[in-house]
């Protein structure tokens, strides 16, 4: 069910000078405007030092509330949302100092399924900006449109009747001025665009359920398409239309699918809990689509972290042994390395030239080489008091990191 946007009153605004957006498709360092980052891959512009120093330092810390929303990055402002008591809260800060430059919050109270309560009410889905707008989607499924430089609300659509089982997780995506998500429960969803200037909707997709992945766009076989995983499969939808280009059936147990496909030309891999990873390839002949499977390796299962590709090479968190970083090889699927074990449940993976930057839930930064030989690690560094679940977000020399309450600044 779709709600038409309405106008909502601004709870507490802070209003500042206007200034020069970023748009979507710069590729300024100091940005950081979505999941996973500019190209929603994990490849971060950091400005690596020489020499890694032996601590980071600190520019500053403020305390927002709960959640695993992953901070962005637009403009020299940091934008956060987060949950204090029984409403969700969005605010700006400066990237340099950490002032706040504005704030909005709405009622969003929220019942837990018993087996999430350890991950804490919300939000769970990372913002999104394109160019003086940013799009949070909170817990329960409310999507809302703000003005980047003053936080006055431009629309904001109801929640529907009920969220996904765990609640909401996907990160909404912009793809030619829509922004999208994956509305709706277990079992009765739908896919859905919205225009970003007005909130009216442009196209459902209804084939399936929301799962918690968030989806990438990718170019394949000349068609720009929405790639991710929903409740029961693995899909390819065309991003100008909702239309179903090609599906995998895909089920992890308790319905978990969380991890975001990577893409590498026509190559299509994904992973779930206890699920083994599996690389497809997917082709088009005319109207007409295929996928051809390619490799599966057992041994290594992503539960919630995502992996990045480079050279030929997949790096990520592997569940088992209560966390073990690995190596495959893109081309057969062949495990090249993994670490022992106990890293943490979940992992940010980003990936910075040469180099991995891995956060964990046990707080830790560790830095290491992009190697196909061995887990390399050049640094290990304490980065919060408490657990880290949210994606790091990464502009210039600044790492920000959301901890269990906090938002923190390091520099490198």
């Amino acid at each position: 069910m779709l709600i038409s946007p309405k106008p909502i009153a601004v709870a507490s605004i802070v209003t500042l000078c206007v200034v020069e957006l970023v748009g979507r498709t710069q590729s300024s360092t100091a940005s950081w405007p979505q999941w996973r980052g500019p190209t929603r891959d994990g490849v971060a512009q950091l400005a690596i030092p020489p020499t890694w120093p032996s601590t980071l330092t600190k520019r500053w810390e403020v305390t927002v509330g709960a959640g695993h929303a992953s901070p962005v990055v637009a403009a020299g402002r940091v934008l956060v949302h987060s949950r204090q008591g029984d409403r969700e809260v969005t605010r700006a800060f400066d990237l340099t100092s950490g002032k706040e430059l504005w704030r909005n919050e709405y009622a969003a109270p929220y019942t837990m399924n018993p087996a999430a309560r350890a991950h804490g009410p919300g939000p769970k889905s990372t913002p999104v900006v394109s160019g003086n707008r940013v799009f949070t989607f909170g817990i329960s499924g409310i999507l809302s449109a703000y003005d980047v430089a003053s936080g006055r609300v431009l629309w904001r659509t109801d929640a529907p009747p009920a969220p996904p089982e765990f609640g909401t997780a996907m990160s909404p995506i912009v793809v030619d001025s829509s922004v999208i998500v994956h509305l709706g429960a277990h079992d009765s969803g739908a896919l859905t665009a919205f225009d970003e200037a007005t909130g009216k909707p442009r196209w459902r997709w209804t084939g399936d359920g929301p799962a918690y992945a968030s989806p990438i766009v990718a170019n394949i076989g000349g068609v720009s398409q929405l790639v991710t995983q929903s409740e029961n499969a693995v899909i390819g939808i065309g991003a100008k239309d909702g239309q179903l280009l090609w599906r995998i059936p895909f089920k992890t147990s308790y319905d978990q699918n969380s991890i975001t496909p990577v893409v590498v030309n026509d190559l299509v891999v994904y992973s779930g809990l206890s699920s083994g990873t599996t690389a497809i390839r997917v082709t088009r002949k005319s109207s007409t689509w295929t996928t051809e499977p390619l490799w599966k390796n057992d041994q290594i299962a992503m539960y919630m972290s995502t992996p990045v590709a480079t050279g030929g090479t997949l790096f990520g968190l592997s569940h088992h042994s209560r966390g073990q970083f690995f190596a495959l090889d893109l081309a057969t699927g062949k495990t090249l390395w993994t670490t022992p074990g106990r890293e943490g449940e979940n992992a940010s993976v980003m990936l910075a030239k040469d180099l991995l930057l891995l956060s964990t839930t046990n707080a830790e930064l560790i830095v290491a080489r992009t190697s196909r030989t061995k887990f390399d690690e050049v640094k290990r560094y304490t980065i919060a008091d408490s657990a880290v679940w949210a994606h790091l977000a990464i502009a210039g020399r600044a790492i920000l990191v959301k901890d269990v309450e906090k938002l923190i600044c390091w520099e490198v």
